[in-house]
């Protein structure tokens, strides 16, 4: 790909021609710096920036020929009202030429996604999309997914239009075909099979239950899977299941027998039938009261791997076929794209935008408009979930869903949450310990889901945060493992919000990450260096950043009320815990002591282990206990 930051990359280097005037928007000033750089442009491919006073990015555009295009500003009658804005803002223009329109065409929206002008039109959803990665760095290759730059080895498969597309075809490799994804580490220290080994998810080879030749068996037959090869792997399934019985081995043909039907149902959720298509992606626009929306969906060796909505920004007077042009450019400057791109209109630069993504890519790349056949089909299907999606967009006006919708875009979700998850501990110096999760839906709390969590592990230390989260993740989502480990009964969660910073955050990463739990979003939330202060929150992610929201911002005012509401139920259970704890504790056994003696002596120790492991000289110093009551209390606990 192009760097941007390196001028050096082209012919010419880069230049600024920059006229001064009123901050202000001003046309005239904005038409006499254009000209100002109109004089001094080559008549050759290349890319330019158009900056305000501030020397801010007002909007980046790429031309054949740099001077003709340029000019075009300076007729400020023929451009529209948006444009005519955007002249008056105009203080300088930053030029870099190109070897070709193809190659300005990459730097443009490379650009675009750095600066984010305000007229030019943005892929507001830009985060990284998932891939599967079967690693090729050890004698038991792991699967997993994957996010960011591919630099581990291994094979790539992607883009997944979602995390949950990439979730049902990892669960479907793992059922299939039994392969490992915890860590190396986790690898490692193993002495006997973990829970996914007993759920027949892996072939825990960790342990020697399968040895390296065997699971590479498997590994090539999950490759051809992913290659679009299923009737392949269907037939020697089940030419190893007739084998098995034939020998007897009717235990070995159960098990065939399983990853068949895991198969076979997998083909049948593959709803859309893209046999013959090969690496496609298919995108139809839906245009409605000034907003668009693009509907894109991705099929791999004719295999869906889901869809995905986009609705781009700045698009109020753009032409339809531009902004799907823009869209393209920018959507696939990180994403590599399909050998065929499928799109639901002619698009006027669509040469010269294939010719740019194959020369990014690497292959040719076609773009065209299917007149026929499963492709038109397949279109068809676009364009109808492109109108469906663009109807839910407009019909989303009740607060919680523009605040469901908020949360997405803030924390990078693929879609608005269904179930968010909120943890927190409670405790007083280590008594009456417990953990607490509330769950809030789009519909609002879902109190009869909310649940408590003693602290009962030997080795949790009371009053230790960490470990007390670590122990609640193990549990809550070791269980969820075991009872839905396909995720059909939607209680799990979409967003988990942890009360606690960066320490409270990686406690709970770990307890995932050994679980081989990768794709559950988490989220800690600090409230940062003003600690008395609502609205300094701090949001940590899992990536490392930190972020914040404007005091008076109402996505703020929802995360807090999620924070206190976990705050209430977790401190309200402490209360009760601590209460019944008083009401019932060993003390009950020492005779003589009553009920104020017993609250006097638990509040001034702490815990009744406390007061067990008192000195004489101790227990005489506690509130309202007399000298006979400690010695009383002392011989109770040390008498031989």
């Amino acid at each position: 790909m192009i760097d941007p930051t390196s001028p050096n990359r082209f012919n010419e280097e880069q230049a600024t021609y920059t006229v001064r005037g009123s901050d202000a928007p001003d046309l005239e000033a904005g038409v006499a710096a254009i000209r100002n750089v109109v004089q001094t442009l080559p008549v050759r491919p290349g890319v330019y920036r158009m900056q305000d006073a501030k020397g801010e990015v007002l909007y980046v555009g790429k031309a054949r020929a740099l001077k003709n295009r340029v000019a075009n500003y300076l007729h400020v009658t023929r451009l529209t009202k948006r444009l005519q804005r955007m002249v008056a803002q105009t203080r300088s223009m930053t030029i870099v030429t190109t070897n070709n329109e193809a190659e300005a065409l990459l730097l443009e929206a490379q650009l675009i996604k750095r600066y984010r002008p305000p007229y030019n039109v943005l892929l507001r959803d830009d985060k990284s999309f998932p891939f599967i990665l079967l690693r090729a760095d050890h004698d038991f290759p792991r699967i997993q997914k994957h996010r960011g730059a591919r630099r581990a080895k291994g094979n790539y498969y992607g883009p997944f239009a979602s995390a949950g597309s990439v979730n049902n075809t990892l669960n479907a490799l793992q059922k299939l075909f039994l392969l490992r994804s915890c860590t190396d580490g986790f690898f490692k220290t193993r002495d006997r099979p973990c829970l996914l080994y007993q759920i027949k998810r892996c072939s825990a080879p960790c342990v020697g239950r399968i040895d390296t030749a065997g699971y590479a068996e498997l590994v090539d037959d999950a490759k051809k899977f992913l290659a679009g090869k299923a009737t392949d792997v269907q037939a020697k399934l089940g030419a190893q299941m007739t084998a098995a019985a034939e020998n007897m081995d009717f235990e070995l043909a159960a098990v065939i027998r399983d990853r068949l039907r895991a198969l076979t149902f997998i083909q049948g959720t593959q709803f859309i039938n893209a046999e013959g298509v090969g690496d496609a992606d298919i995108f139809a626009l839906a245009a409605h009261e000034g907003v668009m929306g693009i509907q894109a969906f991705f099929i791999r060796g004719g295999q869906n791997w889901g869809h995905r909505g986009f609705f781009p920004a700045h698009t109020g007077d753009v032409a339809e076929t531009e902004v799907l042009t823009q869209f393209l450019a920018q959507f696939y400057e990180e994403v590599p794209p399909g050998r065929t791109i499928l799109v639901d209109r002619e698009l006027p630069e669509s040469e010269l935008l294939a010719e740019a993504l194959g020369e990014a890519a690497g292959y040719k790349v076609a773009i065209s408009v299917p007149q026929r056949g499963t492709r038109k089909r397949l279109l068809e299907q676009a364009q109808r979930n492109a109108k469906e999606a663009l109807e839910r967009r407009l019909a989303e006006s009740t607060t919680q869903a523009r605040l469901n919708r908020e949360v997405a875009d803030f924390f990078e979700l693929a879609e608005p949450p269904q179930r968010i998850e909120v943890y927190d501990n409670s405790h007083i110096q280590g008594t009456a310990a417990l953990g607490a999760m509330v769950v809030a839906g789009p519909e609002g709390f879902r109190k009869g889901q909310y649940r408590k969590f003693n602290i009962k592990r030997p080795e949790t230390i009371a009053g230790d945060d960490f470990g007390m989260m670590r122990e609640v993740f193990s549990r809550r989502f070791a269980r969820a493992l075991e009872e839905d480990p396909d995720r059909d009964s939607g209680e799990w969660p979409d967003l988990v919000l942890i009360d606690g910073g960066r320490g409270q955050l990686n406690a709970a990463k770990a307890v995932l990450e050994n679980l081989g739990i990768e794709d559950v979003c988490l989220v800690g939330v600090a409230k940062g260096p003003h600690h008395g202060r609502e609205g300094r929150e701090v949001f940590h992610l899992m990536d490392g950043r930190e972020l914040t929201l404007p005091v008076n911002s109402p996505l703020l005012f929802y995360l807090q009320r999620l924070r206190d509401e976990v705050h209430r139920f977790a401190i309200g259970a402490h209360r009760a815990k601590r209460a019944k704890a008083i009401g019932a504790s060993p003390l009950d056994d020492v005779p003589g002591i009553g009920p104020a003696r017993k609250k006097a002596l638990l509040m001034h120790f702490g815990t009744g282990r406390a007061v067990r492991n008192a000195s004489l000289a101790d227990l005489q110093q506690a509130p309202g206990v007399s000298a006979a009551v400690a010695q009383q209390v002392y011989d109770f606990y040390h008498a031989r």
